[in-house]
């Protein structure tokens, strides 16, 4: 199965610029001093679509990225993800640095907590308006 990415291409930042996909893309395979078709030969992917990528006019499939972050040593996430994008809100930053003290046990027990609620999240998503509305009364109008 080839899967697409159908989003907008990602930024990322450098310093105070926002860097696309695309851009990072160009500046990884300059800094290996590759030319499109070095990289195109490297990971396997046609020249054309390469150049695609870094016009921003397409995105890669999940294989294309696997075949760039192999290729690049790097991860598919630092492709696709803005340094801080996938860390938790700052709401939540402190009560996730306090739990490195908590002992295996506890952080088990935190785990599972965290993971509840986030399955009931996804199921609630899932489950369909009428479905969850509760029950109206039946009326008795009298015959």
């Amino acid at each position: 199965m080839n899967l697409t990415f159908t989003m907008q291409a990602p930024s990322i930042r450098i310093g105070r610029c926002a860097v696309s996909f695309a851009q990072r893309l160009i500046s990884l395979r300059r800094e290996q001093g590759l030319t499109q078709q070095g990289f195109a030969d490297a990971t396997g992917i046609h020249v054309q679509q390469i150049k695609r990528y870094e016009a921003g006019t397409s995105q890669p499939s999940a294989e294309a990225l696997k075949k760039i972050a192999r290729r690049f040593g790097v991860t598919t996430d630092w492709l696709l993800f803005e340094e801080t994008e996938r860390d938790p809100d700052d709401d939540f930053r402190l009560q996730f640095e306090a739990m490195r003290q908590l002992s295996p046990e506890e952080k088990a027990v935190a785990r599972s907590v965290i993971e509840g609620l986030l399955l009931k999240h996804v199921a609630r998503r899932w489950i369909k308006p009428e479905e969850s509305a509760p029950a109206k009364p039946a009326s008795n109008t009298g015959g």
